[in-house]
């Protein structure tokens, strides 16, 4: 048995997210093991490191695979490339060591949300970007977004209720913006479902005044989501990069 470690990149406009569904192929997982396994011959499970929702983009997305033995040399940038919709692409695969899981052994992730605040949506990144056009205060969404640096109970800002523990560590939230594009980067050792989405719509009510940098303090103490911001549309939100020791 050998163990891959593949990274994806995907555009997800046309799919119903990550994970495999019995009522839809069009999901990225599915379609990966579908040709994966017509190639080998047999079944072959793809395990990513999180699921990303439909409509979410992934330029690093990680997953890994085992095999009954040693593939040739590019069979997944080469074969398994050339069988699956151009819109999915694995740009990278290794060889690694058995035991290596893509969500069990990561340690971090790093997600972007792109924001277009002109007043009508650009032709070539509509797909990319979620239209908003306001004129944003940057320097008060970087002062909110100080206040959701480090460890803290994420209850907030999740619309999953059943985690066993709403806790994470956020490492970094770096708000840039230039020319009508906004960036909000997070880079943390885990986000739940939603989180990174809510945390944007919050940071967005910042910047266009509708609520203060104060209050982003306490919807996390309140640990109700209703007083969280807005769930920031998927096409805005890109998975970098996945991080392991």
């Amino acid at each position: 048995m050998r163990t891959y470690k593949l990274t994806i990149a995907y555009d997800g406009t046309a799919y119903q997210g990550w994970q495999r569904q019995a009522n839809t192929d069009r999901t990225i997982q599915g379609i990966l093991e579908k040709c994966i396994s017509g190639q080998t011959g047999y079944p072959a499970e793809v395990n990513g490191s999180g699921r990303t929702d439909a409509g979410v983009h992934a330029a690093g997305q990680t997953a890994s695979v085992v095999l009954r033995g040693i593939a040739e040399e590019g069979f997944f940038t080469g074969r398994v490339n050339g069988a699956i919709p151009e819109d999915i692409r694995i740009v990278k695969e290794e060889l690694v060591k058995n035991g290596f899981h893509a969500r069990k052994s990561a340690v971090g992730k790093v997600y972007e949300y792109h924001v277009d605040t002109g007043q009508k949506p650009d032709v070539f990144t509509r797909r990319y970007c979620f239209h908003f056009p306001h004129e944003l205060d940057l320097s008060a969404m970087q002062k909110a977004a100080g206040y959701l640096t480090g460890n803290h109970d994420f209850a907030t800002y999740t619309d999953k209720k059943d985690e066993k523990s709403t806790k994470r560590m956020i490492y970094a939230i770096i708000v840039s913006g230039q020319g009508g594009r906004v960036t909000i980067r997070y880079e943390g050792s885990g986000f739940m479902y939603h989180m990174v989405r809510i945390l944007s719509g919050t940071l967005l009510e910042v910047g266009s005044g509708q609520r203060s940098p104060e209050s982003v303090v306490d919807a996390l103490r309140s640990r109700e989501r209703q007083q969280a911001g807005f769930l920031a549309p998927a096409q805005g939100l890109f998975l970098k990069e996945v991080r392991y020791r």
